[in-house]
């Protein structure tokens, strides 16, 4: 840090495990990919080329590999994945990963129907070449999963060999794990951590006031996701305190 501060919390250090930051890029340019590391790359973990857009990315292969160099691994999103799978490409979906040199994958059924047990397959398939990620929640707001549902599908899912869970909202925080108007859905978050490790799960948490509800929940260290590239600097400032919504959450703890 460029300075010293007392009552700072303990963040973990990269390599992480947990207290993850992953951020959507949905569609920088090179330059602007290496502006956004040139600042941000010592406070986020993970990257996701959004939902379908590395399919009409230019110069896909440069920017995964610039990330890459910058030790971010990078993933597609996992609307990517879906449409493979809906046209019958599997194979081909893994051909894709393998020759980008993709290191994470994931897993997930939100714009398509897929038994559960068939998602759990691909995910052990699939963990067997790469960190798989497995997203829980549907990109519809009419479909309404209940709270055992949840906690039975993330456990499932990591039973088959994700590493993580990521609890869907959308890039937008309203679906999922929060109510149309982004309030989150307290009783469904916390019953969901009564009965799975909160290290193990990636919370989409796109706006402030759902990034704050964590942060106040679990801690520092919570795993957060669908941040936006310009956000990475405010998230990181917030998780330690330096930001009038936290600013008295950590002091005389750290």
């Amino acid at each position: 840090m460029n300075f010293n501060l007392t009552q700072i919390p303990d963040r973990t250090k990269k390599p992480r495990t947990n207290g993850l930051t992953m951020v959507m890029d949905k569609g920088l340019s090179l330059e602007e990919a290496k502006n956004f590391l040139s600042v941000a790359s010592p406070h986020f973990d993970i990257l996701k080329l959004g939902f379908g857009t590395s399919f009409v990315t230019p110069n896909l292969r440069q920017k995964i590999e610039l990330y890459q160099s910058a030790n971010i691994p990078v993933y597609f999103g996992g609307t990517l994945f879906e449409a493979f799978l809906i046209r019958n490409q599997f194979d081909e979906f893994v051909n894709v990963i393998k020759d980008y040199g993709i290191k994470h994958i994931e897993v997930s059924d939100g714009s398509i129907t897929i038994p559960h047990a068939e998602k759990c397959g691909y995910i052990e398939k699939l963990s067997k070449i790469a960190v798989v990620l497995s997203e829980v929640g549907s990109k519809d707001a009419e479909h309404i999963i209940p709270p055992y549902k949840w906690i039975e599908l993330m456990n499932a899912e990591l039973g088959a060999g994700a590493t993580y869970v990521i609890a869907e909202a959308r890039e937008s925080g309203n679906v999922g794990i929060y109510r149309g108007s982004g309030e989150v859905r307290e009783g469904l978050v916390q019953e969901i951590l009564t009965k799975v490790p909160s290290e193990k799960i990636i919370w989409e948490a796109p706006q402030k006031a759902q990034q704050l509800y964590f942060l106040e929940l679990i801690g520092c260290n919570v795993n957060l996701g669908n941040l936006a590239p310009h956000e990475v600097i405010s998230l990181e400032a917030m998780r330690i305190g330096l930001r009038g919504d936290t600013f008295h959450l950590f002091l005389d703890k750290a």
